[in-house]
């Protein structure tokens, strides 16, 4: 039987700043490029893992409070932090695993301001080694 995750109150870092109380959305990409393994007198393509693909996808509401969203990127925008990912407050577990990328590129940020609208801004960090704590 098929199972959902409601995240309901997750936790997020952006370069050991907690910025869970900005974020409305945060996207996980673990990945690795596939590397064409094809030889000779085989019958069907083959791929190999290659280096890791990871990215973070963060919606954030824009505030300038300190130690908030523009505090915490705009000094990071071009060069590279980790950021952690938890759905819960809770204890790190199986069930509550803590993705963290470590070295991921900020290459720009890109704040949206709209008459009648909270601002946002869109933070994608890429690139990176990306694991997943269980405990």
């Amino acid at each position: 039987m098929a199972t959902s995750t409601y995240l309901s109150s997750p936790i997020v870092t952006v370069n050991a700043v907690d910025l869970s109380d900005q974020c409305t959305a945060a996207t996980v990409k673990k990945g690795f490029a596939a590397l064409d393994a094809t030889a000779f007198g085989d019958t069907a393509t083959k791929q190999t893992a290659g280096l890791q693909e990871n990215e973070v996808t963060l919606e954030l509401f824009w505030s300038f409070a300190a130690t908030e969203t523009y505090a915490t990127l705009k000094n990071l925008v071009g060069s590279t932090t980790n950021v952690t990912v938890k759905a819960t407050s809770a204890a790190t577990s199986a069930t509550n695993p803590l993705f963290t990328l470590t070295g991921g590129f900020l290459a720009e940020m890109s704040p949206v301001y709209t008459v009648g609208e909270l601002s946002t801004c869109t933070a994608t960090f890429t690139g990176g080694t990306g694991t997943y704590a269980e405990s």
